[in-house]
């Protein structure tokens, strides 16, 4: 085991609605919002942010280890994962419950309207990352889960001297400024999009920049406008890798994650590392579903130096498949 992923387990339900929210929210009528969107598709997919990067990092080559809870429903689900190489010894089902639930509406701007029902993650904070020979772990991602969980992994891994990354996602919305800081306290890099930034400087009155007090990096993510890694000796701006066609944005940023991972576990530069996130991340939102999208490591290669002639790709990016 290198890499520890605690994060979210859960289905996504996926609806596509043919056109823009925009268009039906009157800012003021917000106080009294009643709206019903007809949506034109459903899927019911795989889903979490644990397995959405633990699935990308096993695509580039890495044997990450998912902790979390699911219901009595995650069978199936299991045997897909360690099909993909992911460890899922990690994972401990709920017998009383079901996997979250997550569904997501999604319009011709790709903004997203999400609804979470928990499940069986309300029991994440019961496991322990010392419980998993905390040694081994070279680096661990806390993401969205449980916030009980999420601020009991962050301390065990601050206690351990386990490297992680921070990365509270849509949980900033519950989440107090003092708590984020104290959970970025020590990081290796602190990642969100530029929504999420924007909750935290609002909640602890810091600007991205002023976050590397806590942490080594922070790191901005703006979809279609590519990323920005910052630290403390320099800022570099990370363009996106040009996609075929834009299916679903889901999961793009689980993917992107999993590329930032890859590349600090094994000495990437900056700009290296925001590169093969970026790829990643454009592999993902090509198809439907945070999981359905492949690549081998030709292939990867190929489009990566198509898209990035002027960083080289880092050696052996992708090592197996």
């Amino acid at each position: 085991m290198s890499i520890l992923v605690s994060g979210s387990l859960a289905y996504d339900h996926i609806m596509d609605f043919q056109g823009y929210f925009k268009d039906h929210i009157l800012p003021e009528k917000v106080h009294i919002l009643n709206v019903s969107f007809l949506v034109n598709s459903l899927r019911k997919m795989r889903g979490g942010c644990a397995p959405n990067i633990a699935y990308n990092l096993a695509l580039l080559g890495e044997k990450p280890l998912i902790i979390g809870t699911v219901g009595h429903d995650f069978a199936d689900y299991r045997a897909w994962l360690d099909q993909a190489g992911v460890d899922t010894s990690g994972i401990r089902v709920i017998p009383d419950e079901f996997t979250a639930s997550c569904f997501i509406t999604t319009d011709k701007s790709s903004n997203q309207i999400t609804g979470f029902y928990p499940g069986a993650m309300n029991y994440a904070h019961d496991l322990h990352i010392n419980g998993f020979n905390p040694a081994e772990i070279q680096i661990a991602i806390i993401s969205p889960n449980d916030p009980e969980a999420m601020v009991s992994h962050v301390k065990e891994c601050q206690e351990l001297n386990v490297p992680y990354i921070y990365d509270p996602g849509q949980q900033v919305i519950f989440l107090e400024g003092p708590a984020m800081l104290e959970a970025m306290t020590g990081s290796k890099a602190v990642i969100g999009n530029d929504y999420e930034l924007g909750i935290i400087e609002k909640k602890t009155g810091l600007k991205p920049e002023a976050l590397l007090q806590y942490t080594e990096m922070v790191i901005v993510t703006r979809g279609e406008f590519g990323s920005t890694l910052i630290t403390a000796g320099r800022t570099v701006e990370v363009p996106v890798a040009k996609e075929k066609a834009v299916v679903d944005p889901t999961g793009g940023g689980d993917a992107y994650r999993a590329g930032i991972i890859k590349g600090l576990l094994n000495g990437y530069t900056l700009e290296q590392m925001g590169r093969v996130a970026a790829l990643s991340a454009t592999y993902c939102i090509e198809n439907y579903g945070t999981q359905s999208h492949s690549f081998t490591p030709a292939e990867f290669a190929e489009r990566y130096t198509e898209n990035f002639p002027d960083v080289p790709l880092p050696e052996a990016v992708v090592v197996k498949r």
